[in-house]
């Protein structure tokens, strides 16, 4: 008997510190949102997470923005020939950023750039104590800290999805356009005719806020629960671009199956 009540109690174990994981950061999620207003009444450290987060994420976002446009103009050229339908290419470009590689391509990208920043800067807060010294000091660090960049993210990766999709989109025009030799007209005109702005652009700009939402509240909680040690600090770093990542694909699923089935 007692052979079999090891690996239960083992899962037991495993079970309700896996509960109580949910459980404390839930209640830290919920107690971040509710902090959020105060955060606003002073936009100066907002605005300087909104410079950190987005302003140096910029130069990744359009360079991986263009090559993919390149690719999916190239790719879709091929592909659309085959039918008859080169004209329809700008179609293509535009619904596969905006729906889905735009929001998508630029979250992982910011989770990689920015995301590992967040952690790893909280990390280091722990570490060094500051964050324990404020707390001696009667400030709320979640206020402090955490809810500026919440708030920085939140603003910023929206506004990068959107850079992305529209340098997708004249990456594709060049290679499609000015490489291949694809009528212009036609390619705009077809990609204006078949974009409708609530349903595809609306969806992607819905998909990008939850997506920061859920990328930036990873990256602040594994900082913020992360082991006061060097060793702890990289384990956070790299659990915040692997979680990020999955829990990004994963949503991307669910989000395109309630959306465009509607």
């Amino acid at each position: 008997m007692r052979s079999w009540r090891w690996p239960s109690l083992w899962v037991g174990r495993g079970v309700r510190r896996w509960l109580g994981n949910i459980g404390y950061g839930t209640r830290l999620f919920f107690r971040l949102l509710a902090l959020c207003p105060q955060a606003l009444k002073r936009p100066g450290l907002v605005a300087d997470q909104v410079h950190f987060l987005g302003n140096h994420s910029l130069a990744i976002i359009v360079v991986s923005g263009l090559f993919v446009g390149f690719v999916l103009g190239l790719q879709g050229y091929y592909t659309l020939q085959r039918y008859g339908s080169a004209e329809a290419l700008g179609l293509l470009v535009a619904l596969s950023l905006v729906r889905e590689l735009g929001p998508v391509v630029a979250t992982l990208l910011f989770a990689g750039r920015a995301g590992t920043s967040l952690t790893a800067e909280i990390g280091l807060m722990k570490a060094g104590e500051q964050l324990a010294a404020m707390e001696m000091m009667a400030i709320d660090p979640v206020q402090r800290v955490l809810a500026p960049r919440f708030l920085g993210g939140l603003i910023a990766l929206p506004v990068l999805a959107t850079i992305f999709s529209a340098v997708g989109i004249l990456g594709g025009w060049v290679v499609g356009v000015v490489l291949i030799g694809v009528d212009e007209g036609a390619f705009w005109s077809q990609m204006e005719g078949g974009v409708d702005v609530l349903r595809d652009v609306g969806y992607g700009v819905i998909k990008s806020v939850i997506f920061a939402i859920t990328v930036t509240y990873i990256a602040l909680l594994q900082g913020y629960e992360s082991l006061p040690t060097p060793e702890g600090v990289a384990r956070a770093t790299t659990r915040t671009v692997v979680m990020s990542a999955l829990v990004v694909l994963g949503m991307d699923f669910i989000l395109t199956a309630l959306m465009f089935s509607i």
